[in-house]
Order: structure tokens, then sequence, then C-alpha cells
């Protein structure tokens, strides 16, 4: 199936450099100066993954993010030629799946992009066979309709704070090394962006702290779901 992306940056090399790169792997680009301009392109014609630049005439990236996240949870890339900690933490907390400082390698996006792309088609694939739904304790997820509950409450989750939730409720029986998470849930092969997974971690333990689960860290290694009485 075609995958169509849209891509925001008002600087022309640089999106004609990622349209190109994209194309080249078979994908459909439609590249745009302005978040305005894809944002009004978007509601009427919705695409399966975004590229989204932070700082861009009219309104920024993180307006355009938190528009588009208001209806869809389509997976977004940040680009920003700030290497600021506020908004890497803004990026991921307004619900983008990854961010990347410029300048970045075109090869290393393209190589995300596909890892977003498998992992929502494993998703779907989990979810067709029947086995939508997972329980640990008092929160419940739905793989199908991508929601979850607390004690029958809605807990909103970002869609990857989502697939790190699955993941770790899949795997309640052990602890799940980091470098594999940064490996099935962001597509990276190295312990080099562990930082994206441990403030995922952080997010995501704030968000579930009135329920009965805890994620605990396992030292060195990774991190495990595990129960308040578990956890002493």
């Amino acid at each position: 199936m075609e995958k169509f992306i849209y891509i925001a940056d008002d600087d022309d090399n640089i999106r004609n450099l990622i349209k190109s790169f994209l194309e080249r792997e078979g994908y459909i680009v439609y590249a745009f100066p302005t978040g305005d301009d894809l944002l009004k392109k978007f509601i009427t014609e919705p695409c399966d993954l975004i590229i989204l630049d932070v700082m861009m005439p009219g309104r920024d990236g993180f307006f355009i993010l938190t528009e588009i996240r208001k209806t869809s949870k389509v997976p977004i890339i940040m680009l920003t030629a700030r290497d600021s900690d506020a908004d890497y933490i803004e990026g991921l907390n307004l619900g983008s799946d990854d961010y990347f400082t410029k300048p970045f390698s075109p090869i290393k996006l393209v190589t995300k992009v596909k890892s977003i792309f498998r992992r929502l088609e494993d998703n779907s694939g989990t979810a067709a066979s029947g086995d939508t739904e997972l329980s640990f304790s008092d929160i419940t997820i739905n793989k199908k309709t991508k929601t979850a509950t607390i004690k029958g409450e809605d807990l909103p989750l970002t869609p990857n704070e989502f697939a790190l939730l699955t993941y770790l409720m899949t795997n309640q029986d052990r602890a799940v090394p980091r470098t594999e998470l940064l490996d099935k849930i962001w597509g990276y092969e190295t312990e080099i962006e562990t930082r994206v997974a441990d403030d995922t971690v952080k997010r995501l333990r704030k968000k579930i702290a009135d329920s009965n689960v805890k994620i605990t860290t396992v030292w060195g290694y990774g991190f495990r779901l595990v129960t308040q009485d578990e956890n002493g």
C-alpha cells in the first residue's frame, strides 16, 4: 500500500533533500514551506506520516503539532535548528514521535520513517489476530482502538507512550532492556538515543501515578512493570 508523507520546512534545501531521499524509497511526498500550508492540506486530505520543522514563518511547528493531535494520532517527527532540552521535551509532551536536531542524517531520518511504519504494521497485525486487549492490574489497553484506561477511566497517551506501555505489558513477565525498547519502538540499533526512551518512561510514570502499576528501573539494564505490592 502506498504511503503518503507530508513535510513542512521553510528551508528549500532541507525540504527538497528529505523529499528526494523519501521518494527514492517509494513514498509519495508532499512538501510545504510552512506548517499552515501543511495543516490546511492535512485537514482535507490526511496522510500517513508528517515531518514538521519547529521554526517556520506563520505558526510554529508546536502549534501545528497541537492542532493535528486534537483529531489525529498520525506519526509526527519534529525538526529543529535549536539543540534545546526545552524544545526536545515540549515536542515529546505534545505528542511527537521523535525529534531531530539539524543538521541530521537524511539516511537516519529515512530509517526512522521505515521503523515507524513497520511498528504500525506490526501493531495492526496483532490487533487483527484477535489479541486486541491487554491488562495489567488496573490498567487496560486496546491495541485496535489505541486507547487505554486506569480503573475504567480514560488514560490519554501520546503514540510513543502507548507503544511503550503496550510493549511493557506484552512483556510483563520480564525486565525489558533499553536497547530492545529503542529497537522495537523507535527503530534505533544502538544506545546513542537512550534519552528518548528515558524521557518517555518519565512522562508515562506521571500519567499512571494514580494506578496500582509502576514502571521500575532495572539499573544498567532497562524497565519492568510491577504492581505497588511488588514494589513494596
